[in-house]
C-alpha cells in the first residue's frame, strides 16, 4: 500500500480545505475506500477523516427528514421514522452486504461507492474507469452483472448501491459543503453522472466537495423495493427496483421509479413514470411502462437476459402493490 497522509477534520471547513489537496481523499466508514486502497486501485496522498463530523443525527424537518451524512446503514435502516415512513429505504440498506459492513458504511459513503466490475478490482485487465484510455474488456468479456441502461462503448459497469436507488426513488436532495461556509443541495438522481468518455468521473461533486446531509421528502403513501440477486443475503443486485406513488381516486400520483444494477448509476425511469402518472393500475399498463422504459436497453452478451428480467421486475412490483391495496380496500 503506498505511504499515505492522515488527519482528522474538526469541523466541516477544516474537512474542505484539507481535501482539496490533489490526491486526497475522504475516509468515512471505510468499507469500500480501504479495499481499493488494498487492490492499490485508489492510491491516494493523503486521507481526510470525517467520520467524527457531527453529521450523525436523523431529524424530522416538517413533513420530511434530514439524515446526517455519517449516519450508518445500520442505525438509519433502524430508525423508528424511517421503518415507518420510508420503508422502502429501510428494506433497501437491509438488503446490502452484511450486519458488519452496515454498522460501518455510512450515508454519504455509500453514495460514493465505486463499482464492484471484476475488470475494475483486476489490475491486469484494462477498464477505462480505473485507467482512462486502457481499454474496457467487459464490453466483450463477462458482462452478466453489467449495465443494459446509459453505457457507453468506453464503459458498462453499474453502480453497486441499493440504498442510493432507494434515495432515488424517494426523491431525496443531498446536501454539500463547499468550505467558507457555502454549499449546495442536489438532487439525489443528478449525483451521479453516465459514462460517457469520461468513465473515471463517477459523480457531479467539485474536488473536495462534502455531503453532509441528505433531505428526504415526505413520504409516499405506498413504496417497495425489490432486489433481484443470485442469493438470499450479502450479494450485489442483479436488478433493483424501487418504487414510490401516491393514488388519488385510484390514479397514480407522483409516481417516482428507481432502477438498480442496469446502469452507471441509479437509473431515475423517468418514460415508465410518465406513462403510468394519473393512470387507473392495470396490468397492460405496466407492461406499456415497462417496455417504454427498456426501448432502448442494450445487452453485451451475457446480460442479455437483464432485460426480460428487469420488464418482469417492473410489471410484478407494480402488480404487487396494487393488488394490495385492492385487497385493503
Amino acid at each position: 500500500m503506498k505511504p499515505f497522509n492522515y488527519s482528522r477534520a474538526a469541523d466541516d471547513k477544516a474537512a474542505v480545505t484539507s481535501a482539496r489537496g490533489q490526491g486526497a481523499r475522504y475516509l468515512g466508514g471505510g468499507t469500500n475506500l480501504i479495499d481499493l486502497m488494498k487492490h492499490e486501485i485508489e492510491q491516494p496522498d493523503a486521507l481526510v477523516d470525517v467520520s467524527r463530523l457531527p453529521h450523525e443525527a436523523i431529524e424530522e424537518t416538517g413533513d420530511g427528514v434530514r439524515i446526517g451524512a455519517a449516519v450508518t446503514n445500520s442505525a438509519l435502516a433502524g430508525d423508528p421514522i424511517i421503518r415507518e415512513r420510508y420503508p422502502l429505504l429501510s428494506t433497501a440498506l437491509l438488503s446490502g452486504a452484511t450486519m458488519q459492513l452496515r454498522n460501518r458504511a455510512t450515508t454519504g459513503g455509500n453514495f460514493l461507492q465505486r463499482t464492484r466490475c471484476q475488470y475494475f478490482y483486476d489490475t491486469q485487465r484494462a477498464c477505462n474507469k480505473r485507467e482512462p484510455g486502457s481499454g474496457c474488456d467487459a464490453v466483450g468479456g463477462l458482462n452478466r452483472f453489467h449495465a443494459i441502461l446509459g453505457a457507453s462503448e468506453q464503459c458498462i459497469a453499474v453502480h453497486p448501491s441499493d440504498m442510493a436507488v432507494a434515495m432515488v426513488a424517494l426523491g431525496a436532495h443531498v446536501e454539500t459543503a463547499l468550505g467558507e461556509g457555502s454549499g449546495r443541495t442536489l438532487p439525489a438522481d443528478a449525483l451521479h453522472r453516465l459514462p460517457g468518455d469520461t468513465p473515471h468521473i463517477d459523480h457531479q461533486l467539485r474536488h473536495g466537495e462534502l455531503i453532509t446531509h441528505v433531505v428526504l421528502p415526505k413520504a409516499a403513501e405506498h413504496q417497495l423495493y425489490r432486489k433481484v440477486r443470485d442469493r438470499s443475503s450479502y450479494a450485489f443486485a442483479v436488478v433493483s427496483i424501487g418504487v414510490a406513488f401516491d393514488l388519488l381516486e385510484g390514479n397514480f400520483m407522483n409516481v417516482r421509479i428507481a432502477l438498480g444494477g442496469v446502469a452507471h448509476k441509479p437509473w431515475r425511469a423517468a418514460r415508465a413514470e410518465e406513462i403510468l402518472e394519473g393512470k387507473a393500475p392495470s396490468p397492460e399498463l405496466f407492461a406499456k411502462a415497462a417496455d417504454a422504459e427498456l426501448a432502448e436497453a442494450r445487452g453485451y452478451g451475457h446480460n442479455d437476459f437483464k432485460i426480460p428480467l428487469m420488464r418482469r421486475l417492473i410489471i410484478a412490483s407494480f402488480g404487487e402493490m396494487t393488488a394490495k391495496q385492492e385487497n385493503a380496500a
